[in-house]
């Protein structure tokens, strides 16, 4: 099965984790999810992330969502997240999702970390937990986690730990963050990692003009996102973000705080992709006036992406 490594680059979606209305997992719809992703132009999935309601989901959930989504994307690279509070449950993850046929695993950084030494220190024992042959990815996301990671820090991380194949990198403002990595790779002081972006697609227009390879997030309409970074590799700058720019309003109300899931569940659940867009509880909703907010900007979107045209599926 393929692992990620520096070359690594596209967009990974970040799976929402598909619940029946009264909680238990949709299998049908999670394999219905894994297909549309590659349907949708995506290089890879990421599972069992923040925006996947991971921690709703004791361990042998976890481990069979995870599963069933690598058995179903065949060769396409699945990433794991495997945060944990402690490290035994992280090694036990880790080996059971590589043996299944992951391609790598995601770490986050716990909240508690402050100190430049205290964050460096915790990646070197995460990686001994996990074993320095498995290939993962740095979670770098402080509006969340709360751990803000300086471009040095993680470089220090990085060159410490030959593992670490990727940064998904969610600083928020973090386009200076991208250029200043870019910068330590061609001056030689740091090697070479792929670089894939987050926060919804937020500020996925100029983070790849300032080096990244790709994007790691969650967004209704993935295909854009492959869309976006295949035109910018292609050097067609104008197009990309034309087409960015007719999405944002939508991107924009997607990331929303707290019901920021619920409005993608919804989208999803409109493309007939979730047969439902509950969220385990503790969980949010969005309000039938929200509900009419979105389809309004999804009627504006079709304007320009007829992938918006989403009248043939009403909402519930």
């Amino acid at each position: 099965m393929p692992t990620i490594d520096q070359h690594t680059s596209g967009v990974f979606a970040i799976a929402p984790t598909a619940f029946h209305d009264d909680g238990r997992v949709d299998e049908t719809s999670m394999d219905r999810l894994t297909d549309f992703y590659f349907e949708a132009g995506c290089t890879g999935i990421t599972v069992l992330g923040i925006m996947g309601e991971a921690p709703k989901l004791d361990a042998q959930e976890a481990m069979g969502v995870a599963t069933r989504m690598i058995k179903r994307a065949g060769n396409h690279p699945i990433i794991v997240g495997v945060s944990a509070p402690g490290f035994a449950a992280m090694r036990s993850l880790t080996h059971a999702v590589m043996d299944a046929g992951a391609a790598g695993v995601m770490i986050a950084p716990p909240p508690a970390l402050r100190t430049d030494d205290q964050i460096t220190g915790y990646f070197r024992q995460a990686v001994e937990a996990i074993d320095d042959d498995v290939p993962w990815v740095l979670q770098d996301y402080p509006m969340t986690l709360t751990v803000v990671m300086t471009p040095g820090v993680i470089r220090k991380i990085v060159t410490d730990n030959p593992s670490c194949a990727m940064l998904k990198h969610e600083d928020w403002p973090g386009l200076e963050k991208i250029s200043s990595l870019r910068n330590f790779q061609a001056d030689g002081s740091m090697r070479p990692i792929s670089i894939l972006t987050g926060n919804g697609g937020l500020f996925l227009d100029f983070e790849m003009e300032r080096g990244a390879d790709g994007a790691m997030t969650g967004y209704a309409f993935p295909d854009m996102l492959a869309d976006v970074v295949r035109l910018q590799k292609a050097g067609e700058r104008n197009a990309a973000h034309d087409l960015y720019d007719a999405h944002l309003p939508l991107v924009r109300y997607e990331q929303q705080a707290v019901i920021g899931l619920a409005v993608r569940k919804y989208v999803l659940k409109r493309r007939g992709i979730l047969s439902s867009d509950a969220q385990r509880k503790p969980g949010s909703s969005i309000s039938v006036t929200a509900k009419a907010e979105v389809d309004y900007l999804l009627k504006r979107l079709a304007r320009f992406d007829t992938r918006a045209d989403l009248d043939a599926k009403p909402a519930a």
